[in-house]
């Protein structure tokens, strides 16, 4: 394994939010023998000691990936706590070739009951956003033209915040989702997707209307719909159509 594969297990690890990986067994404390070894082969072992560990690490990309092979992998997902309460697995929704996709924190009771991302209150407002401002934009787009998913397929019990462990075992399957679709540009909705994705400690107030990146596609931050659903959020509001007019006239134009 070159330096620059070991570079991108390590990257893939850090976008997904992982601070350490563990090893198994934990090294000894005592020194290692000293074994007499001839000089020809004094490098060899030591090299063939460490890269079959190294080769075990999964591979970035699946060869062939899909939409479809994820969502098989997926499967009747019993990887963390979230399927305890969860009716329906809420994988993603819309054009599987768009240029742009919307990520979000995780499905709410409408979503669970349906098994389709952003359909409640704060989706309605979300398909609002989209379509009006594209409108009003000149830009024909509907809801239906863009991919929208979440960090979590599965909702949290009284949509509570997805815990660090539950984020980081769903994220596989986003990361595996926005490589496949390889979009121009990702809008992040709200600040747990926010720091799902760009692994910062900075508030979404900070960050909303700035391009970022994440692994070298453009990401646009603003405010979750749920969010801006509350009465004295009217500046808030502005400020989301704004980053998504910006949004709109980056992808689109």
């Amino acid at each position: 394994m070159t330096p620059g594969q070991i570079r991108d297990y390590l990257k893939y690890y850090r976008d997904l939010g992982i601070e350490t990986i563990y090893r198994g067994t934990p090294p000894s404390t005592q020194p290692l023998p000293t074994l007499p070894v001839p000089p020809v082969m004094a490098k060899k072992p030591i090299q063939e000691a460490i890269l079959p560990e190294l080769t075990r690490l999964p591979e970035l990309i699946p060869q062939g990936d899909t939409l479809a092979k994820i969502r098989e992998d997926i499967g009747d997902c019993k990887r963390c706590r979230l399927c305890e309460a969860r009716n329906k697995i809420v994988f993603g929704d819309g054009n599987e070739s768009s240029p742009l996709v919307f990520v979000g924190e995780g499905p709410g009771a409408d979503e669970d009951a349906q098994g389709i991302p952003f359909v409640g209150r704060a989706g309605q407002l979300l398909t609002q956003m989209i379509e009006n401002t594209a409108a009003k934009e000149g830009i024909q787009l509907k809801r239906a033209d863009v991919y929208i998913c979440n960090v979590v397929k599965c909702r949290p019990p009284e949509n509570r915040t997805p815990q660090p462990d539950e984020m980081e075992i769903c994220g596989q399957f986003l990361f595996r989702q926005l490589m496949t679709i390889k979009p121009k540009a990702i809008c992040v909705l709200g600040a747990t997707a926010m720091k799902a994705l760009l692994n910062t400690k900075e508030g979404i107030t900070k960050s909303r209307g700035q391009w970022q990146k994440w692994r070298d596609i453009p990401v646009m931050v603003t405010y979750h719909p749920s969010y801006l659903l509350r009465q004295y959020n009217a500046q808030a509001k502005r400020e989301a159509w704004e980053d998504l007019k910006t949004l709109l006239h980056f992808v689109y134009d």
